[in-house]
């Protein structure tokens, strides 16, 4: 699927914009077009986009035209924590988050960070697109956030390490400075593996690794190569070492202002995320890592992943149970559909 080019809305109309989305869950039920908010972080040409035009596309086809979404990326609208907080307030009507982010009002969600969880793509596009799995999430959800609501799971591509030189094994990570996701999950993981743990915004990330504030980081190819962090940290070495689950969230507010109808047709939209989205993200994943080798990136490949799940998958059960009774739900779902089940 070709990503678009999306119109970026600042200022003045972005605040227009937002004033249309806190009275668009009343909208719907009046008749006529619903004008809804769509934001999220990532930048363009990522998993996130062609998350978000699915669900736009899907949308407006199954719907007949009765919603009008306005499309906010690039952290046009705040990063996902402030996402986060404008979707349950009613501000936005539907965010991307990771579900590494969701873990700041949701901990449990943090179970999904959990590393050698998936042995590969083909696991973490089962995990996403498996009922159960997504019902264990809602559950979740239910029970610990107020003023929003998962719609579904989608993915980005596997997360890597990357730095100036290579990660073949966990004793390269011995004393090393590493950027991660503030989750109580990375912390212990990456702990084990005889790193530091750092916590900062992704926005300072590229001028921490030029200065060798931090000596490595871990992400996806797609987000490593869009923001350029392969001018300071040529070096990517393919650990796959945890899946990159997303959500698709909606306002609560939002939600319950549609009609039975109108809901029927957003969940069918988000249905085609969950099934469309996931093998399209690897798909971009390949494309954009054959452009970075040309630009120079080495893409280490001989891995001693088994040095790295030695270390982090005795600690699966132990983190999923500190994180709460969802948490152990979620993980066993997990196990069920994934080839390690």
């Amino acid at each position: 699927m070709p990503l678009r080019t999306r119109v970026f809305a600042t200022g003045a109309l972005a605040t227009a914009l937002l004033a249309v989305a806190a009275c668009g869950g009343q909208g719907p039920a009046g008749g006529g077009t619903a004008e809804l908010t769509f934001a999220y972080e990532g930048p363009l040409g990522t998993g996130h986009e062609l998350a978000a035009e699915i669900f736009e596309d899907s949308l407006d086809e199954v719907s007949n035209g009765a919603f009008e979404l306005q499309m906010f990326p690039a952290a046009q609208l705040g990063g996902e924590p402030a996402l986060l907080e404008s979707v349950r307030s009613g501000d936005i009507d539907f965010v991307l988050s990771s579900t590494a982010n969701a873990a700041a009002i949701a901990p449990e969600s943090g179970v999904l960070s959990l590393h050698y969880l998936f042995d590969g793509p083909d696991d973490v596009i089962a995990t996403v697109g498996s009922p159960e799995v997504n019902e264990a999430y809602q559950a979740m959800a239910a029970e610990r956030v107020q003023g929003a609501r998962p719609l579904t799971l989608f993915t980005l591509d596997l997360r890597n390490m990357y730095g100036d030189s290579p990660v073949r094994s966990v004793q390269d990570l011995q004393g090393s400075a590493v950027r991660v996701q503030a989750t109580a999950t990375e912390d212990t993981i990456f702990s084990a593996y005889g790193a530091q743990p750092v916590h900062m915004a992704f926005p300072e990330l590229y001028t921490a690794l030029q200065t060798g504030t931090v000596d490595a980081a871990e992400n996806a190819v797609t987000y490593y190569g869009l923001n350029r962090h392969y001018e300071v940290a040529p070096v990517m070495s393919m650990t796959e070492h945890a899946g990159n689950v997303q959500v698709l969230w909606v306002s609560q507010r939002t939600w319950d202002g549609f009609t039975p109808e109108q809901q029927t047709a957003v969940t069918e939209a988000a249905m085609r995320v969950r099934d469309e989205q996931p093998r399209a993200a690897f798909e971009l994943q390949q494309e954009l890592q054959t452009e970075y080798r040309e630009l120079g990136v080495q893409f280490v490949e001989d891995v001693d992943k088994e040095s790295f799940r030695q270390r982090s998958v005795p600690l699966q059960d132990q983190v999923a149970e500190g994180l709460g009774p969802h948490a152990v739900t979620i993980l066993d779902a997990v196990r069920s559909v994934t080839r390690n089940g």
